[in-house]
């Protein structure tokens, strides 16, 4: 077992929905192993309310949490990603960024709950849905034995996390 605490940043679009979640999940799943960071492309601005009350209601904390650029983490000084992890849905056509560097990455596409459509309740269960498919498949993650997988076994375990639902 190593102590090593591994770095992962999850990058979107707009990160206000899913990159949040899948930062709160992972340090929460992560129990100090991991260290997780979210930020966006082209951010918003500001974390979408309804990923703060989905969050909330699981006993997330939520008051530090932001909408911030990626270009946050590519400066001098900023932490070391050990893994990237992109969370547009390519069925949306979103443009995903591209991290530079010698992380592991790897395409968790989730479908973006902020385009859901239809009542209320319905956009509610968009999000619930987003937070299932990404806790789904950090669960997953956390429990993968990575000091012992060499890279490309590494690799395809995490292009089939992304595959998983």
């Amino acid at each position: 077992m190593t102590d090593h605490t591994y770095n992962v940043l999850f990058l979107c679009t707009g990160n206000s929905a899913r990159s949040i979640m899948a930062e709160a999940i992972l340090n929460r799943l992560g129990q100090g192993r991991f260290k997780a960071y979210s930020a966006g492309s082209h951010p918003s601005g500001e974390v979408n309310p309804k990923t703060l009350q989905v969050l909330a209601k699981l006993n997330y904390k939520t008051d530090e949490m932001r909408s911030k650029n990626w270009d946050e983490f590519a400066q001098p000084g900023a932490p070391a990603m050990d893994f990237v992890f992109t969370v547009c849905d390519q069925a949306a056509a979103e443009s995903c960024p591209v991290w530079p560097g010698q992380p592991m990455t790897a395409h968790w596409g989730v479908p973006d709950p902020v385009k859901a459509e239809g009542s209320e309740t319905e956009k509610s269960l968009a999000f619930t849905e987003a937070y299932r498919m990404l806790n789904n498949r950090l669960s997953i993650f956390v429990n993968l034995p990575i000091t012992s997988l060499d890279k490309l076994a590494l690799q395809k375990r995490l292009e089939d996390i992304g595959k998983s639902t």
